[in-house]
């Protein structure tokens, strides 16, 4: 870097909220396999703590050598449901307090992988982690969940996604705040450093490092420098340089931690995620763009545009780029979102528009408590269709909040956000959604 670069870097760091949004750690834990659930969960207990003793440390020391705020440090695990296959429903709790328990020894603000891959057929492992997170979800602190519902090879588990309406439901019946530790998806990819859909895919290593990166703020502020006649070409362009920048900083760490931990490095995920803090949002960057509100026409096109820059910009920087990669658009977490929500512009419906051209989905969105199983089954499904047809991730975080009504907020805290309760459509799914089965795969699926 010349001298340039690094006051450029410098200025993105104190003004632009530049920061390395999270190191994490996957740890493979098929080694771990016990016909005993207690002894299990030892070894698993002893394998994460063992592995990641040094990751906050390491990552803290990086920290202040180089000034760049590392703001989240966690583990992603083997999914439970491969591990835990011969457990019962009753079982399951062993091994989620086991694993709360080692990410709290090591430090790390969440450990992700109490997951199941159920888009084709549910094992009997599986049914029982699902049945499993009402309690899981509650009674553990750091431990975040993830079900992979659906896939463009294999289609779309119906009977899967009836289940979880249910048991979104039930969550929520215990503990509002579980449901933001659950990720439904399709096409789930295995090198997702993100909460809370993270978890170590069985093609990885024993132990990789990935990193994800952030910088709404950078990419917003770096618009803001532009005429207000430059052309969309130059806006395109001037996000591309941006996230080019922004990348090599996430390489640069991520090597650098994987060298000192003495693991390998696995992916940079090029995401541009927000947080709740004014100037960091990616609503804020698609109004810079030239929208009036978040949400009104144009706001699709403006995303799709916006992801590709990132996508194109960050690949350049990066050996191995992967994850979700691209911008996501949480409603709660996104001060621009929760605004656009709250005045009504923004709605489910545009929502689910977006998530066609964005990296996730429908997240961190809050409903009424009385929304029906069967239609936040069908909201799951919606989501699950557009991955599957377009062969890309998308998720539901969904948190039904009981006894709240439309328009009231809900404040989940710190980078989770404040959530306004957002209207569902009050018309009936119920029968499409108890039929049960299976949705084959789309016709391009049919390769390999």
């Amino acid at each position: 870097m010349d001298k340039t670069q690094i006051l450029e870097t410098i200025k993105m760091v104190r003004d632009e909220h530049l920061d390395i949004r999270t190191i994490t750690m996957g740890i493979s834990l098929l080694d771990c396999v016990s016909d005993d659930h207690q002894k299990a969960s030892q070894r698993i207990y002893d394998k994460i703590t063992n592995y990641a003793q040094d990751l906050v440390k390491t990552a803290d020391d990086i920290e202040d050598e180089y000034g760049i705020p590392i703001t989240n440090k966690r583990i992603s695990i083997t999914p439970v449901s491969l591990v835990a296959g011969n457990a019962n429903s009753s079982d399951m709790i062993t091994y989620a307090k086991a694993i709360d328990r080692a990410g709290k020894e090591v430090g790390v603000d969440f450990v992700g992988g109490f997951s199941a891959l159920v888009q084709k057929e549910a094992s009997k492992g599986d049914e029982n982690l699902i049945d499993s997170l009402p309690q899981v979800l509650t009674e553990t602190d750091i431990l975040n969940s993830s079900i992979n519902i659906g896939s463009t090879k294999a289609g779309i588990n119906m009977d899967a996604v009836a289940k979880m309406g249910k048991i979104i439901k039930e969550i929520s019946s215990k503990s509002v705040m579980g449901n933001s530790k659950l990720v439904v998806f399709a096409n789930a990819v295995e090198d997702n450093p993100f909460m809370a859909g993270a978890f170590h895919g069985v093609s990885e290593g024993d132990s990789t490092i990935n990193i994800g990166i952030s910088g709404p703020g950078v990419v917003k502020r770096s618009i803001e420098r532009l005429s207000k006649s430059a052309s969309i070409d130059q806006v395109y362009e001037t996000i591309k340089k941006t996230a080019y920048k922004i990348t090599r900083l996430g390489q640069f760490i991520g090597s650098e931690a994987a060298k000192r931990l003495n693991k390998s490095f696995g992916i940079v995920d090029l995401s541009l995620a927000p947080t709740p803090a004014r100037g960091d949002s990616v609503a804020e960057i698609l109004e810079e763009m030239g929208l009036e509100v978040v949400g009104t026409h144009g706001t699709t096109a403006a995303l799709m545009m916006l992801n590709d820059a990132v996508k194109k910009g960050g690949v350049m920087a990066s050996l191995r780029v992967g994850g979700l990669s691209g911008a996501f658009i949480p409603v709660s977490e996104d001060a621009g979102m929760i605004d656009s929500a709250i005045a009504g512009v923004l709605n489910i419906d545009k929502l689910e528009a977006m998530t066609a051209v964005c990296s996730v989905g429908l997240d961190m969105i809050a409903i009424p408590g009385s929304t029906p199983s069967e239609t936040i089954a069908a909201i799951i499904a919606d989501e699950a269709a557009i991955g599957v047809q377009n062969n890309k991730t998308t998720a539901v975080r969904i948190i039904p909040v009981p006894n709240a009504k439309v328009g009231d907020i809900y404040k989940l805290g710190g980078l989770l956000g404040d959530a306004p309760i957002m209207p569902v459509h009050s018309e009936k799914s119920n029968v499409f959604i108890k039929r049960g089965g299976f949705i084959p795969a789309p016709i391009h699926s049919f390769k390999n």
